[in-house]
């Protein structure tokens, strides 16, 4: 007989249901052709007009599972806690749910036995097992990288509480920071973006609506549309979570909120707020610092093996001056992090002045600006020296005062690391001398200047493989001496990387380290361009050269390299 026995029980089963009648029966029994399972389906929706989500309640009353229409259920950023996004790809399954104990998987394939043994593993739960169609599964998965879900609820609940309209219908007092919805919705933002690994939440107030965008990987892009009179509403929410004054909405505020207060998900973060006045509002920008993220160790932060080897002999010298420099986001405090968590141990003193704190280290004596006070990194850095520190960390050095000091601590047996807004290694000099620093102060406590910038990974799933030409093979060949196949980044993307090509970050480096020649033209106060080729001769990679060494080693492609840094002159 054609019909199979599965594909006998599910025509009986669509009887029962009364989908059916005895004589279309007998008519799809006595067919001569073989009817799979994909052909039974197809022949039912289109001659037998059967829907697809009646031939699955059929087919799952025919393997006794329930059947489940995930079309109707909304990926959330909770959806993958237990089970990894890859593992449900890979084996088309879908956890929906879970009920007291037990995890509710969606399975496209019934017969897989294994499976549910595998999840029950990982998960050290029992699985029930639902069934769903194989090309919802894939479509969730297609359109939950597309937007991840989650916001729908909240957004529809403010629309139908406040409005969409944004003239007549909505007075002022009607919206409140206090309203259910705009409390829910200042926290949903933030464990969206926690979970979709933003380091930068942006709420931005238009001139008819209130805009909220995510800064992933370095990218911004926008994540949420909101009626204009939920602004004002929604940035008071957050002032409130952050103890700042709600009534100045003159003068930009700085702020922190502790997230676990207003959560009762496990989530242990903090956020740097600030507020600023713009022209159609006041705007937040909130900077995501995670707590449960530990230090990165030195090697997984991008070195190369020769930088590393230098930077780590650099953090152990007993005294001197170490400057990381770079824009906002390039990396810098994790790099300073990760280089004192290398060097702390129980027979040093660490002092850091930092504004704010950023992440709190076990073993580290941390101490947070307050400059409405006086309480500077100037102040701080006097009082460490009289605290008996062997190394000190200072945030940032803003000032001719601040730079003063540190130069004095590193020249008096201590061992200071700081930063500084400059592009490259070798003008961090000129930036210092600015300052009013003397010269011969800067190459006597000087250790080395690591500047650095983060570039985007190019996704390992899905990017393809080029030779490069013309102008490529160029580049290549005058920066590093080489060419060969290189890889760009797949223009659709995939599920993994979320359709941008791109998936993490890895930070580029030009560490300069001081030798005798560039002290001698230190102290002649030689130019940066100078400056930069007596470095270069004494064997640092530019930033340029080191964007593509990581080109070279496939993490990152030429495109990314060059939008990140320039080419060297």
């Amino acid at each position: 007989m054609p019909l199979g026995k599965i594909q006998l029980q599910i025509v009986s089963k669509l009887v029962e249901m009364g989908r059916l009648d005895e004589e279309q029966r007998n008519t799809l029994i006595g067919r001569p052709d073989d009817l799979s399972g994909e052909a039974l389906d197809k022949l039912l929706q289109e001659d037998f007009k059967i829907t697809a989500f009646q031939c699955l309640v059929a087919k799952a009353r025919a393997l006794n599972l329930s059947p489940y229409n995930v079309s109707r259920y909304r990926l959330s950023a909770q959806t993958f806690e237990r089970i990894p996004q890859e593992f449900c790809q890979e084996n088309l399954v879908l956890p929906v749910g879970q009920v007291g104990d037990m995890l509710l998987v969606a399975f496209a394939n019934p017969f897989e036995v294994t499976l549910p043994t595998k999840i029950q593993e990982m998960t050290g739960k029992p699985v029930v097992r639902l069934l769903a169609r194989e090309k919802d599964i894939r479509e969730k998965f297609a359109k939950g990288q597309e937007k991840s879900a989650g916001f729908d609820d909240v957004v529809q609940q403010i629309g139908v509480e406040f409005g969409h309209e944004s003239d007549g219908e909505l007075k002022d007092e009607d919206v409140t920071e206090e309203s259910g919805p705009i409390i829910q919705l200042s926290n949903r933002i933030i464990e969206d973006a926690y979970f979709a690994g933003t380091s930068d939440i942006h709420v931005e107030p238009q001139e008819k609506e209130v805009i909220v965008r995510y800064r992933i990987d370095g990218v911004c892009m926008e994540k949420l549309r909101l009626p204009k009179k939920v602004g004002p509403a929604l940035v008071a929410r957050l002032k409130i979570m952050c103890n700042l004054d709600i009534a100045e909405r003159r003068l930009p505020q700085d702020g922190r909120i502790i997230f676990k207060q207003y959560t009762k998900k496990n989530l242990d973060l903090d956020l740097r707020v600030s507020t600023a006045p713009l022209n159609h509002g006041e705007g937040v920008v909130m900077r995501i610092l995670d707590k449960q993220k530990t230090t990165l160790p030195l090697p997984a932060l991008g070195f190369s093996q020769e930088n590393l080897t230098k930077y780590r002999e650099c953090i152990r010298q007993p005294y001197g001056m170490i400057l990381h420099c770079g824009p906002t986001g390039s990396g810098k405090s994790m790099t300073l992090y990760s280089a004192l968590n290398e060097v702390n141990t129980p027979d040093v003193v660490i002092r850091t002045a930092e504004d704010p704190i950023e992440y709190t280290l076990p073993g580290l004596n941390q101490m947070q600006m307050h400059r409405q006070i006086g309480l500077t990194f100037a102040t701080a850095l006097r009082a460490f020296l009289r605290q008996d520190p062997d190394i000190i960390l200072v945030g940032e050095i803003r000032d001719k005062e601040t730079a003063g000091i540190a130069v004095e601590a590193a020249l008096t047996g201590h061992l200071l690391i700081s930063t500084l807004h400059t592009n490259d290694a070798p003008t961090t000099i000129g930036r210092l001398t600015d300052m009013g620093i003397e010269s011969f102060m800067i190459s006597s406590s000087l250790l080395c200047v690591c500047a650095q910038r983060l570039m985007r990974r190019v996704c390992k799933t899905c990017r393809q493989q080029i030779e490069p030409m013309g102008r490529e093979k160029e580049i290549l060949e005058k920066a590093i001496g080489w060419s060969g196949p290189i890889f760009k980044a797949n223009p659709k993307g995939c599920p993994k990387c979320g359709g941008s090509g791109y998936k993490g970050r890895v930070g580029i480096h030009e560490l300069m380290v001081t030798n005798d020649e560039l002290v001698d033209g230190i102290n002649k106060q030689l130019e940066a361009a100078e400056l930069k080729k007596i470095a270069m001769r004494g064997g640092m990679k530019t930033l340029h050269q080191d964007s593509l060494l990581k080109v070279k080693d496939g993490l990152t492609t030429l495109e990314e390299a060059i939008a990140t840094v320039p080419p060297d002159m």
